[in-house]
């Protein structure tokens, strides 16, 4: 009697597996780490190739990054194309943060973690020996998840980084010299803000200091300071999850033009969010593995995964 039930529930799972074509194990042969309510299947390659005109601006392959014994990605690959809003989603711990960090090299500050893979800027290899990781966070940029301007005006923020980078000399003994540049940190610090429309309401308090700023003014502060040091890529670690509706409407506003002269990666909790505001969507899940990637209206409404379709329709996560 045991072994008919055995061989019926076997059975079943064939049948299943054969009509809903969800396999139950990974390529491997081994089940997948999945969580509570999130269905089991295989990854399939083509899934995540996404096909776009132009040159990529960043490519990714085969990364892994280990924290310890935690392998928080799984060999992920992918292209991003430049001037465009690549939104990074997916539920909390499925290494999205991680893979965002990966791109300026922001996760060499954490001794435990380990890197393998390629990443590269324009061609040009990050994770090679002899990269100047001041100069490369210089060309891509970062925004965090809460705003996190210095105590000093509004101006010095903006003017810290070209002069930290010695893109401008200013005071007593720059003038002497022949050499100070006023006049170039007034004209950096209005473009700036103006970039992150942040101009018109603080133009006449320049000199405030910028921690009386509301929430998501010191947030587009904080993107005009990225912008300050004129990247090419902008890094935005869930930049409106701590700002109200309104502050938050003001940002994915700002994202949106930012694309027309930035390539703009942003990691999103907000799937609306990331709806309104991208021109392409990856999706990451359990065990830090990127499911489905390709043209956001696609991914929201026609994905290839179950598991992203669970996922973009709540059933977990």
């Amino acid at each position: 009697m045991t072994e008919t039930t055995q061989s019926t529930d076997a059975e079943q799972a064939a049948e299943s597996t054969q009509t809903t074509g969800i396999d139950i194990e990974g390529g491997t042969g081994q089940p997948l780490e999945v969580t509570s309510g999130e269905t089991r299947e295989q990854t399939r390659d083509e899934w995540v190739e996404y096909e776009f005109d132009g040159a990529a601006k960043l490519a990714v392959e085969d990364l892994d990054v280990y924290y310890g014994d935690d392998h928080a990605l799984k060999s992920v690959s992918m292209e991003i194309p430049e001037n465009s809003v690549t939104a990074l989603i997916g539920p909390s711990g499925c290494g999205k943060s991680t893979f965002l960090r990966c791109l300026n090299r922001m996760n060499d500050r954490i001794k435990a973690a380990r890197i393998d893979g390629s990443v590269a800027l324009e061609g040009e290899e990050i994770y090679q020996d002899g990269v100047n990781l001041v100069e490369l966070r210089k060309r891509v940029g970062m925004v965090f998840q809460s705003p996190n301007p210095f105590p000093k005006s509004i101006r010095d923020n903006i003017s810290y980084g070209p002069r930290k980078h010695g893109d401008l000399e200013t005071g007593f003994l720059a003038g002497l010299l022949g050499r100070s540049d006023d006049d170039a940190v007034d004209d950096l610090v209005e473009r700036s803000l103006r970039q992150a429309a942040l101009w018109d309401e603080v133009q006449d308090r320049l000199d405030d200091n910028a921690l009386g700023l509301s929430g998501g003014q010191q947030q587009r502060l904080c993107i005009a300071r990225a912008l300050a040091t004129d990247p090419e890529v902008l890094l935005m670690d869930e930049p409106a999850s701590a700002l109200d509706p309104i502050a938050t409407s003001k940002i994915e506003d700002l994202v949106h033009e930012l694309a027309e002269d930035y390539t703009v990666v942003i990691v999103t909790h907000n799937m609306q969010q990331a709806a309104r505001i991208s021109d392409q969507t990856a999706v990451f899940l359990t065990g830090g593995e990127l499911v489905e990637y390709g043209e956001t209206e696609q991914v929201f409404e026609d994905p290839e995964s179950q598991r992203v379709e669970d996922y973009i329709s709540g059933k977990f996560g």
